[in-house]
């Protein structure tokens, strides 16, 4: 199976040890462009994890992936396994914009010439 999305939000490696040996993933959020924008979590595990190492959020890519579910103590779990990852376009870099907004110097309010000239009427 394949799913095209942009690059949404990288998780950081996580790794450990198990019976097996050393192991390592990441973990990326990829935004579908839908009528709904639907978000997905593509595990990259083992050697793969290098592979997304390489991307930035906003990348346009195409992964295919492994839809598996497990049983775990009467409940369901599913992981999406990305097996390989195309990257269709980077990110334009993000520049940043300077504010370009001048404001006026501060000016005070004139006072009135003399105490005659004071309103004090609230309306």
């Amino acid at each position: 199976m394949e799913i095209n999305g942009l690059v949404y939000k990288i998780l950081p490696v996580q790794s450990g040890t198990s019976a097996r040996g050393e192991w390592q993933k990441r973990e990326i959020i990829v935004e579908m462009p839908e009528e709904f924008n639907r978000k997905v979590c593509v595990t990259f595990f083992g050697d793969k994890a290098a592979d997304a190492a390489n991307l930035r959020e906003g990348d346009k890519v195409s992964i295919s992936i492994n839809i598996e579910s497990r049983e775990y103590n009467g409940r369901w779990y599913t992981n999406v396994n990305a097996w390989r990852i195309n990257p269709t376009t980077a990110a334009a870099p993000a520049t940043p914009v300077a504010p370009t907004v001048e404001e006026a110097p501060f000016k005070e309010p004139a006072m009135p010439a003399s105490a005659d000239d004071v309103d004090d009427l609230p309306f």
